[in-house]
């Protein structure tokens, strides 16, 4: 698909690897909705980017704010071509230890941000693109979630997260066939250790650790670097029903 002129909603846009999404969307000429939580930072980059970028506070966890923010983006612009699903939470927590069996509201919290969360955007803006005039290719959007490796490998307290990001892997097979015959694809990302704000608050130093961790290149990964490879799926209509590794050929260890 190509991507300008297309409207583009990227969830969790106003920072990290979806905010560097929607820098590259805008500019290879696409419009833009950021889904986010933080408001004084998407507003920052609405008064920066200009007018082809409009922000909506949501929280993906709420049902009627997703409905909304899906209705505000079509109203805004027309329709909605490609959405990225960036916003997640991370926590840690083994599922038991001498203090206890893990915190089961904060493994629900999780699953309910991660994995429901970007189901409810999924599906709320797929029924929106199933009104699309079809392009040439006779496509009618593309979707593009964000796993983890930690859907395949795991540390120790990675509980919830992991579990939160392997069924998102696995959705994306079926998001991919539930959609074929709509001319809607459907892939997922799944980033390394990458420098965005959760791993903000490590010292420099752990960060350079936790990069050479990775056999090459040797650092963590930029979300640029994240933000390429959303665009290449975009634009290959070839790329459907794949779950992506972006990491460096990075195989996390136990802990």
């Amino acid at each position: 698909m190509e991507i300008r002129n297309r409207t583009a909603v990227v969830t969790g846009g106003a920072s990290g690897l979806g905010e560097a999404t929607v820098r590259r969307l805008l500019g290879f000429g696409a419009r833009v909705v950021i889904f986010d939580i933080n408001a004084e930072r998407g507003k920052a980059l609405v008064e920066e980017l200009g007018d082809n970028l409009a922000f909506c506070r949501t929280n993906i966890a709420a049902p009627e704010e997703v409905e909304a923010a899906v209705g505000f983006a079509v109203e805004k612009f027309g329709g909605i071509n490609i959405l990225v699903n960036c916003a997640a939470i991370g926590i840690a927590g083994k599922i038991a230890g001498k203090k206890g069996p893990h915190d089961l509201q904060e493994f629900r919290r999780t699953i309910e941000v991660n994995l429901i969360g970007t189901f409810d955007v999924t599906r709320q803006v797929a029924f929106k693109m199933l009104g699309n005039e079809p392009d040439e290719n006779g496509e009618r959007g593309v979707i593009i979630s964000t796993a983890s490796v930690a859907a395949f490998e795991g540390q120790i307290g990675q509980i919830a997260y992991t579990a939160s990001k392997a069924a998102i892997a696995g959705m994306t097979i079926v998001i991919a066939r539930d959609l074929m015959g709509d001319g809607v694809r459907a892939c997922t990302i799944a980033p390394g250790l990458f420098d965005t704000p959760l791993l903000g608050s490590l010292p420099d130093e752990v960060k350079t650790a936790l990069g050479k961790m990775v056999p090459f290149p040797s650092r963590l990964g930029k979300p640029q670097e994240y933000a390429m490879l959303a665009q290449s799926i975009i634009e290959n209509p070839m790329l459907n029903g794949e779950v992506i590794r972006l990491d460096g050929a990075l195989r996390m260890a136990p802990k």
